[in-house]
Formats: C-alpha cells, structure tokens, sequence
C-alpha cells in the first residue's frame, strides 16, 4: 500500500451582500467569499490537498478561473471532479482534516452538514472527515472580516 499526505491553502475576498458557501452550506451573513466559483474556501482547501497528494498540481490548474465552465458552479462540484482524477491514479482517501479561520459567523453549528456534504461528495464516510474553526483575534484581514481562510490536509492511499 502507498500512502500519501496533501496540504491545502485557500483564502478567499468577503464582500458585502454576497452569498457565503462554506462546506457546501450557505451561511446566513452580511458578507461573503468572492470568486469565480460559489467560493467555497474550505472545499477549495480540500481539493488543493487532494490533489497535492496525489502529484496533480492545484485546483487552479484544473478548474481555470477563466473557464466559463465553473463559473458559480458548487465547489462540491470541484470536489467531486477531483475524486475522479484520485481514482484515475488509483488512489482512494484515507481522511481529510481541515480548518476555517474566520471572525464570524460561528462555523460549529453547521460543521456536520459540511461533514455530511463532504462524505456524499467524496465518497467517504463523515468519521473520516474532521472539520474545525478559529478566529484570528480580531488582527489582520480576517479580523477585519475582510478574508476568510481555509486549510487542509488529507490521506491518500494506493
């Protein structure tokens, strides 16, 4: 068996009067991530670190953000699309671990729709999916409310 580690980075523009996906669910707030997709930072995240440990480049190299094509599309879209180039290499996840780092809204409440959203995309179960959050102590742009960011690792194996 081969194992494989990824790690993921995304951090995404809030603009007011925009909508806020995050794991596949719309929060209710006076701003949201910008982007050429839906913005989702964490599932963005994910991708990044799936693919990275796979050797497949980025989600930019993948979904172009000058690609009519994913224009406003679902990131669990993306995600999906990203699953399916894992398993053309023959690979399968192990686990995903991720991190949102945003002022507000609170995440908690919504971290097991993200899980449920994440598992039916991936074709993975909720156990193998770990999702959590923190502030930035009100410093930087993302104290400002002004940027949202995601991390993730993740486990691939052959």
């Amino acid at each position: 068996m081969k194992i494989k580690v990824g790690f993921g980075f995304d951090v995404h523009q809030l603009k007011e009067n925009h909508p806020f996906i995050v794991g596949g669910v719309q929060l209710e707030h006076h701003s949201g991530a910008f982007g050429h997709s839906d913005a989702d930072v964490l599932l963005h995240a994910v991708c990044d670190a799936l693919l990275g440990a796979a050797n497949l480049r980025d989600i930019g190299f993948h979904f172009k953000n000058t690609d009519p094509r994913w224009k406003g599309i679902s990131s669990l879209v993306l995600l999906q699309e990203t699953v399916k180039l894992l398993k053309e290499k023959g690979y399968e996840i192990g686990n995903i671990d991720a991190m949102l780092c945003m002022e507000a809204p609170k995440i908690n409440p919504h971290i097991p729709a993200m899980q449920q959203n994440i598992a039916e995309a991936a074709g993975i179960s909720i156990e193998d999916i770990s999702i959590k959050a923190t502030t930035n102590e009100q410093m930087g742009f993302i104290g400002r409310e002004e940027g949202v960011v995601a991390y993730a690792v993740c486990l691939i194996q052959k």
